[in-house]
């Protein structure tokens, strides 16, 4: 390969790189998680949030240390108006009161589910 060649190589590389790294961007985290249009309501959200990330220790009876079980929609919404559920997902990540406890922080949009979901009376 000569001297030109190569350079031309080099430049498409570039180019190439430079078009990719510039296409895969994100603007938040909502990108990156698809809406499906569904009303935020128990059975169609909160229910598989809490089963994926709060059944384990908030299981009947409750383990690990837990206080309350969120098994079924009403401890949930027990949980959300007189325990403070949204309060404690909502919480940093690395602060001991943060839930689930000793895990990685819900993302935003999931604890904007919650907030919608109280905020919206608690859809079944």
């Amino acid at each position: 390969m000569n001297t030109i060649q190569k350079i031309y190589s080099v430049f498409f590389g570039i180019v190439i790189v430079s078009s990719l790294l510039m296409s895969c961007t994100n603007d938040s985290e909502k990108d990156l998680i698809e809406n499906t249009g569904d009303p935020v309501t128990y059975n169609n959200t909160i229910k598989s949030v809490i089963d994926n990330n709060c059944i384990v220790c908030h299981t009947s009876p409750p383990q690990n240390g837990a206080p309350m079980s969120l098994n079924s929609y009403n401890l949930v919404v027990d949980a959300v108006l007189n325990k403070g559920l949204i309060n404690r997902i909502s919480k940093n990540q690395g602060d001991p009161e943060m839930m689930p406890l000793g895990g990685t922080r819900l993302p935003q949009n999931t604890i904007d589910q919650f907030v919608e979901w109280s905020n919206n009376g608690f859809p079944e």
